[in-house]
């Protein structure tokens, strides 16, 4: 009662604090980095992350793009090329004129690569920069290559799609939000008791969401998915505490003459109450920090700092609006559209043999579904983008026009002999998919020795260390022919020289699949885990944990396993986050039904009265912490044209409403089945004392 006491004590200080903490707030909102590369969040140690960071250290080339320009002679392409060179941190800019910067006849030239380059009326220039994909300075750059070409030019490449896409995330972000709150407020309006209290609710929840916001400024960046969905995710999960300290303050009014006594008994309550269900909410954000690709860890702090801050403010900030409006409140109360669930919980219980049975009949389609939906996902980024936006439009024509869906740069020792690398780059030529290779042996061959090269020509493929070929493939990223197409690549690389690297978006997108199939399992197991020691410790019990996992577990294989059924095509990254967001977030159900049941069968209530007055009390606050979760989210899935944002999304609404279901149908059916095996398995479960003179177990 000391915190709730002290709360109500000092509210107008809490009210002026949380005020003044919102100007710092926004301020490092502002100033927090956004990150929308996702390779970027690959583990340092791997061989195409150490070959990224020697191509700008030796070459000063970090990011690539290729530029197609339409209907431009030499002359044309020779002026932008001039312009581009120009540009801050573009390093290399290359066409078929500029290849030996006039030091090579062009006749000498191979025709392959000409052809490679020029197609019908379009023509390539390719651009390297002095900075990394998605860093501000690359994308600035490509900015200014755009405003030079005067849209002349279609810009290609993961540097011009991190570009667009931060374009049109800037764009929808606030439109998320604002979707999120107002289907959030049409929820709590209709199945709530009051008018005007979601407004107070969104208000303390808002708060809560800025701090979070603002403190992502310590972690230097966060990545665009965790700015996009941290704030529609943080309202939806949060709510559920804003519910229970408003029922629990009518509950404490009716038995205290003060309302700031009722407040006080409420937060105690709720902080006791709450804090044990945000637990296993935060147990599931912080099993994503196991993941090795560190967007998991980037998603789970964050998440899990908004869980505790969503707390904090619940216990403060909330209680404070509350009373300095309980006028207001209590002139707007109405009656809840949630009718009284008496006899529906009767007549669930009563028929829970059908539910068991229904239960069995979905295990396995539902599981089957779920594995296969984790192998059906796909890595291409670019295909979670509009079709229309400028980056996969020049990807498009690219592939269409060129032939070329992906560029890989191979560094091999610059002191390898000229015949060694001669012979690897006719294997490279020969391999399948491979459309040219280019570099300096490929471009002079034998005709012309390497020392009578300017230095500006050795400069763009060779450096102190490094020797770089080019190679251009017609494979797309991520797909079965471009994971053969790297195995084969590799193995030539390493039978020539065997600290040569393979470098590249499709191979380090190879390298993400690769190691997410192991978060994916690493990750689901943790949450799981987690989860049951925490129910097994705040339970007391063996049985429940698993009943409790077992039921959200199948809302999640139901969840998960509908995309495969649908023939649906997932992004990589919805499988691992929405397993544990979904048991985090949703087990709560299970907990708050498994409580009362426990309650009612301490009080020495037989099976079936317990589980049908768990049920009873349980469905309002299920219902409404579902349909919250499932109206902020939804509509952003609705309407954003990113299917990354979109389909994590689609999920979690989804989930929410299967979650929702399960635990109404599925749960009270398992209690009813194991009801002597929890007895058994769980502490203080049996009445101690005897109940009108007849023992628990003769009551029974």
């Amino acid at each position: 009662m000391k915190l709730g006491k002290a709360v109500v004590k000092a509210r107008f200080v809490i009210l002026i604090a949380a005020l003044l903490l919102l100007i710092p707030s926004v301020l490092g909102m502002i100033s927090t980095r956004v990150n929308y590369d996702m390779l970027n969040y690959l583990p340092e140690d791997l061989d195409t992350v150490k070959g990224q960071r020697y191509m700008l250290e030796d070459f000063k080339k970090g990011a690539f793009s290729f530029l197609i320009f339409e209907n431009a002679d030499e002359k044309t392409m020779r002026e932008a090329s001039d312009k581009i060179k120009k540009v801050d941190h573009v390093a290399t800019v290359l066409n078929f004129s500029d290849i030996a910067d006039g030091a090579i006849p062009e006749e000498l030239l191979p025709d392959k690569i000409y052809n490679a380059v020029n197609s019908g009326s379009s023509s390539l220039m390719a651009v390297f920069f002095d900075s990394s994909s998605s860093s501000d300075e690359t994308i600035s750059a490509i900015g200014e290559i755009r405003k030079i070409s005067d849209d002349q030019c279609l810009v290609s490449g993961i540097s011009a799609m991190v570009a667009d896409l931060r374009d049109l995330c800037e764009r929808e972000e606030a439109v998320y939000v604002a979707i999120a709150v107002v289907l959030a407020v049409v929820a709590m309006m209709l199945f709530m008791d009051n008018w005007i209290i979601p407004f107070v609710f969104l208000a303390s929840i808002g708060v809560a969401i800025l701090f979070n916001l603002g403190s992502n400024y310590f972690l230097g960046e966060i990545s665009y998915i965790t700015k996009a969905l941290s704030a529609v995710l943080q309202l939806a999960v949060t709510m559920d505490y804003s519910i229970f300290l408003w029922h629990s303050y009518h509950e404490q009014k009716a038995k205290c003459s003060d309302n700031k006594d009722a407040m006080a008994a409420a937060i105690h309550e709720t902080f006791t109450s709450v804090l044990g269900s945000s637990i296993t909410t935060v147990a599931g954000f912080i099993a994503l920090c196991f993941m090795t690709f560190t967007l998991g860890r980037d998603l789970g702090i964050v998440m899990a700092k908004g869980v505790l801050l969503g707390v904090l403010g619940c216990v403060t900030v909330l209680p404070s609006m509350i009373l300095v409006l309980d006028k207001p409140l209590a002139k707007t109360m109405h009656r809840s559209l949630i009718p009284k669930t008496k006899k529906l919980a009767s007549g669930l219980v009563k028929i829970f043999p059908v539910f068991l049975i229904l239960l069995a009949s979905l295990a396995f389609p539902a599981y089957y579904g779920y594995s296969q939906t984790n192998s059906e996902v796909y890595y291409d980024i670019s295909k979670s983008l509009p079709k229309d936006m400028a980056n996969v439009v020049a990807n498009t024509k690219l592939k269409e026009e060129f032939g070329m869906s992906n560029m890989h740069m191979v560094l091999v020792d610059s002191k390898l002999g000229s015949k060694e690398k001669r012979d690897m780059i006719d294997s490279f030529k020969k391999t399948d998919g491979i459309k040219f290779a280019l570099g300096l042996e490929s471009v002079v061959g034998s005709m012309i020795p390497e020392e009578m090269l300017p230095d500006s020509v050795k400069s763009v493929f060779k450096s102190d260390r490094w020797e770089m070929i080019i190679l251009s493939s017609e494979y797309s990223t991520a797909s079965t022919e471009m994971s053969d197409q790297i195995k084969s690549l590799n193995a030539i690389i390493k039978e020539h020289d065997k600290n040569g690297l393979l470098v590249g978006e499709a191979a380090c997108t190879n390298d993400l699949i690769n190691i997410t199939s192991v978060d994916f399992a690493t990750v689901n197991l943790i949450s799981i885990i987690a989860i049951f020691i925490i129910i097994m410790l705040v339970e007391k019990s063996i049985s429940l944990p698993v009943i409790l996992v077992a039921v959200i577990e199948l809302a999640i294989f139901i969840n998960l396993g509908l995309p495969h059924y649908f023939g649906e095509s997932l992004p990589f990254i919805a499988p691992i986050c929405i397993s544990t967001i979904q048991l985090g977030a949703t087990v709560d159900y299970a907990i708050l039904m498994t409580t009362r049941y426990k309650r009612e069968r301490r009080l020495g209530n037989d099976k079936r009265a317990a589980v049908v007055t768990a049920l009873e009390t349980s469905i309002p606050s299920i219902v409404v912490s579902a349909m919250g979760l499932f109206a902020a989210t939804i509509g952003v899935a609705v309407y954003s044209d990113v299917d990354m944002i979109g389909s994590l999304c689609l999920l979690m609404a989804r989930g929410a409403i299967i979650s929702m279901f399960c635990v109404i149908l599925f749960l009270p059916a398992m209690f009813m089945l194991f009801d002597k095996v929890i007895g058994v398995t769980t502490i203080g479960f049996r009445a101690k004392k005897t109940i009108q003179g007849e023992s628990y177990e003769n009551k029974e």
